[in-house]
């Protein structure tokens, strides 16, 4: 029987520690081993409990959130889950936090929230599965080189849609796969499981570090040579339509695969529309989201790749899409953006 996950709880409010605890220990399979007001206690509790799994507050007194994690990742590397504000500022600072190292974030609930913390849960038994790859990589993928130059330079735009979807470890990965790409890349729409907050720092991140734009996804944007549409966060689906204009439609519907925005819905709605002329990549990320809708996407003639075990943060989706057979090509993170955009170049005058 496994044991459970030890965590411990670092927040500077008496009332967000409880309620964190409370949480947590209501699952069998985690164990609250400990509380931390600030990054002094932390590191003394660090020492004397060697939790599994640290969920730490962002904005503390003495050191904040930012500076411990660094200090964490450099020193003893471990999964921390990030517990953020709502708010833009704690929106920058949670995607600051993950590109540290994070293994995942949590937003703290609005006052009257009848489902605090939905998702902390089973965030904490993954990070605790994963535990192993921290200690040995510190959940930091090597810095993401630019696009080569002889890609780019040579790269000629197609047809081709290219469709991204992720969860945790995704904004890692994302920067990793996105900076291989020059700035006359293929339409690409991206679906990154994230609180709703969190997207538009996101993708003004991302914009800032790669050479195509990036944008949060709107409803009825073009698709367009260049430009990137990452779905907004928590209330409706991405996907895409109109086959003589191709364009994002944001809709209205339940979570699918407990997610919303899903990758599944935006993988089926490409299938739909491109067929092969599309290509589907599935990262890193818990629980099943995306496999199906990679598969209906290979099975309509796109091309597909999945990321490998060896670099995922957590082998849950790819690893789905793979044993269903979704994945044409499984590949290590930083091999992917340079051979999706051979996959999606035009390889001469009138074919692709």
């Amino acid at each position: 029987m496994t044991a459970p996950a030890r965590v411990l709880v670092v927040d500077d409010s008496a009332t967000m520690r409880g309620l964190i605890t409370a949480v947590l220990n209501a699952d069998p399979d985690v164990t609250v081993v400990g509380q931390a007001a600030d990054a002094m206690e932390a590191r003394q509790a660090i020492k004397q409990l060697d939790p599994d799994v640290i969920t730490l507050d962002i904005e503390m007194p003495n050191m904040n959130g930012l500076e411990f994690l660094d200090k964490i990742m450099r020193l003893r590397p471990m999964p921390v889950i990030m517990v953020s504000t709502l708010t833009h500022k704690g929106a920058e600072a949670t995607i600051a936090a993950l590109e540290i190292g994070a293994f995942d974030c949590v937003g703290k609930p609005h006052p009257g929230d009848p489902h605090p913390f939905a998702g902390l849960v089973d965030k904490v038994k993954a990070a605790a599965r994963s535990q192993r790859k921290f200690i040995i990589t510190g959940n930091k993928v090597a810095a993401p080189a630019p696009a080569n130059a002889n890609t780019a330079s040579e790269y000629r735009a197609g047809r081709k849609i290219i469709a991204i979807g992720a969860s945790t470890g995704g904004v890692e990965a994302l920067i990793t796969v996105l900076q291989k790409f020059p700035a006359n890349c293929p339409p690409t729409v991206i679906t990154q499981h994230m609180p709703h907050t969190f997207t538009k720092s996101f993708a003004e991140r991302l914009n800032r570090l790669c050479a195509p734009t990036v944008q949060e996804a709107t409803d009825g944007a073009r698709l367009e040579i260049g430009k990137v549409y990452l779905a907004p966060g928590g209330e409706r689906h991405l996907q895409v339509a109109n086959a003589t204009a191709p364009c994002c439609r944001l809709v209205d519907r339940d979570p699918v695969n407990g997610h919303r925005p899903s990758v599944d819905v935006l993988f089926d709605s490409v299938a739909e529309l491109a067929g092969r002329n599309a290509i589907g990549v599935i990262l890193t990320g818990m629980g099943r989201d995306g496999a199906s809708g990679l598969l209906k996407m290979r099975h309509a003639g796109a091309k597909t790749f999945g990321q490998n075990e060896k670099t995922c943060v957590v082998y849950g989706m790819p690893r789905v899409a793979y044993e269903l057979g979704a994945v044409e090509t499984q590949l290590p993170l930083g091999s992917i953006g340079e051979e999706v955009l051979k996959a999606a170049a035009l390889r001469k005058e009138g074919s692709e």
